[in-house]
C-alpha cells in the first residue's frame, strides 16, 4: 500500500488549506453516518479529458449544477486505488493521477457538535471507459466542462443552503487556482 509519503513522492507535494463550514442538524448527521466505518476524508479528482474537466452531478442537484467527483476514502485504502475506484464508479473512466494538487482540512459545525475532514485533490488524465455513471445511485449525470465552466458554476453552488455544497465551492475554487498556476 502507497503511504502519504509514497504518493506525495509520486504526485508531488501537495498546498495546504483549511476551512470550516456550518452545516444543518440534517446535512451533519448525514456526514457522521457516512463516517461510521471510519472514513475521515475523500479523494476529489479534477479529470482532464480533451482539456475539459469531468464532472458530475448527484440525483438531486438542480439541473446544470456540477462538481469534480470525490469519494470517501476507506480507512487503510491505498489512496491512488480509491482514486481510480471512484473515478471508475462516478464516471466511468479509467484514469492515471497526474498530480497532487491540494490537501484540504476541513472542520463541519453544527450547533456545538464538530467534524474534522480532509480532502486529497489531485489532478488525473482521463485514458478510457464510457462517461456515464457506473454507481447510478449516487451520480445522476456524468459531463465535460472547461475550467472557466466549472469555476462559473461557484454561484450556483452557494445559492444552497448546503455547508457541503458551499466547501465543494470553496475547494473547487482553489483547486482551480492551482490548476491555472501549474499550467503557466
Amino acid at each position: 500500500m502507497n503511504t502519504f509519503k509514497d504518493i506525495e513522492k509520486r504526485f508531488g507535494i501537495p498546498g495546504e488549506l483549511s476551512m470550516s463550514f456550518s452545516m444543518s442538524p440534517s446535512e451533519f448527521q448525514s456526514l457522521k453516518d457516512s463516517m461510521r466505518d471510519g472514513r475521515n476524508s475523500d479523494v476529489t479528482l479534477f479529470i482532464f479529458k480533451d482539456n475539459k474537466i469531468i464532472v458530475i452531478a448527484k440525483p438531486w442537484y438542480p439541473k446544470g449544477l456540477y462538481r469534480a467527483p470525490s469519494g470517501g476514502l476507506r480507512p487503510d485504502e491505498d489512496l491512488e486505488l480509491c482514486a481510480k475506484r471512484e473515478a471508475y464508479e462516478e464516471t466511468g473512466a479509467k484514469i492515471k493521477l497526474e498530480k497532487y494538487v491540494l490537501r484540504i482540512h476541513v472542520t463541519f459545525i453544527s450547533n456545538k457538535d464538530k467534524v474534522d475532514w480532509t480532502s486529497h485533490v489531485f489532478s488525473a488524465k482521463y485514458l478510457s471507459g464510457d462517461l456515464k455513471p457506473v454507481d447510478t445511485r449516487e451520480i445522476r449525470e456524468v459531463n465535460l466542462l472547461s475550467l472557466d465552466e466549472l469555476a462559473a458554476l461557484k454561484e450556483k453552488l452557494l445559492e444552497s443552503d448546503s455547508g457541503g455544497l458551499h466547501y465543494r465551492a470553496a475547494l473547487t475554487e482553489a483547486a482551480i487556482s492551482e490548476l491555472r498556476l501549474g499550467k503557466k
